[in-house]
């Protein structure tokens, strides 16, 4: 019998803190004569009498405030409870995945998804950073990020950074007892490191502008690797020149750990674009995403 009068004792305790029934009824979108019958109900049951009301006033019995006493804060909790379930209901949740390169990782995506996770905190990513990114990610992952357009119908495109601009640099160790390169030919017969970039068709071809023309430059290598990390590491320490964005080195250049060659005919390519799989619909946190890179 007292389980039903829960909600009527909610409709108490708003009337009581709001001391008067017209403003409860229009917190809680009902009618004063809906409140005046409840209020009947709950004091009938209860067969005790909880308010006071005149013609000015409303306000709480002697019963009526211990009642309030003790409730009032029970009844809070409650609906503060009931309001999280609700809220949590709504907050978009659920998991991103992604596959792209060691530099978009870097200076594309975190740069964004640290915003993004904020923002939604109940939304998580898994970044997984590959120098495969031909392969097809239907079934494994949300999205990938390249830097060249997909043509496969299946999938879909958003271009999502700027062009990336290319450094050529080498460490002041190596460069110490070695004549300055002018040209593109004259790294030819110079050491690189080799590091195989999404936007290289293999580590030793390096890519230049002459007069307005692309040229192939093939360099020898030492040392071949597949992460910038590594690339960066064997450059500052001495051996050979490096072919890389210019984003991963800007603070090396800064502080001359590196020094930077030939910036006038390295050249630039077409930025990151999203690519993903072309679905009549995506998943919430998916779909925030996407629009999360409207305005670029």
């Amino acid at each position: 019998m007292l389980q039903k009068n829960v909600n009527d004792l909610l409709v108490f305790l708003t009337i009581a803190k709001e001391k008067s029934f017209t403003k409860a009824a229009s917190k809680l979108g009902v009618s004063q004569s809906a409140l005046s019958h409840t209020m009947r109900n709950l004091e009938a049951n209860l067969k005790v009498k909880l308010l006071l009301r005149t013609t000015r006033s409303v306000k709480p019995t002697k019963l009526g405030e211990i009642l309030l006493k003790n409730i009032a804060p029970r009844l809070e909790e409650i609906v503060e409870e009931l309001n999280k379930v609700t809220d949590l209901k709504q907050r978009p949740m659920g998991q991103i995945n992604l596959i792209t390169d060691e530099h978009a990782a870097n200076f594309v995506i975190w740069p964004h998804i640290r915003k993004f996770l904020k923002f939604y905190p109940d939304i998580k990513f898994n970044v997984e950073v590959s120098s495969d990114l031909q392969k097809d990610i239907r079934g494994h992952y949300d999205a990938k990020i390249g830097l060249e357009e997909v043509v496969d119908k299946d999938y879909l495109s958003r271009r999502i950074s700027q062009p990336i601009q290319v450094a050529v640099v080498a460490s002041p160790l190596y460069l110490q007892n070695i004549e300055l390169p002018r040209k593109p030919k004259d790294l030819i017969h110079h050491q690189s490191v080799g590091c195989m970039l999404s936007f290289m068709k293999n580590a030793f071809d390096w890519e230049f502008i002459i007069n307005e023309k692309k040229q192939i430059i093939r360099m020898e290598s030492q040392f071949t690797c597949n992460t910038l990390t590594q690339a960066l590491q064997a450059t500052l320490e001495g051996f050979g020149f490096a072919y890389v964005p210019i984003k991963e080195v800007c603070h090396a250049i800064q502080q001359k750990h590196l020094i930077h060659i030939l910036p006038d005919y390295t050249p630039s390519f077409t930025g990151y674009h999203l690519q993903y799989p072309n679905r009549r619909s995506y998943t919430q946190a998916f779909t925030l995403f996407l629009k999360s890179f409207e305005n670029f």
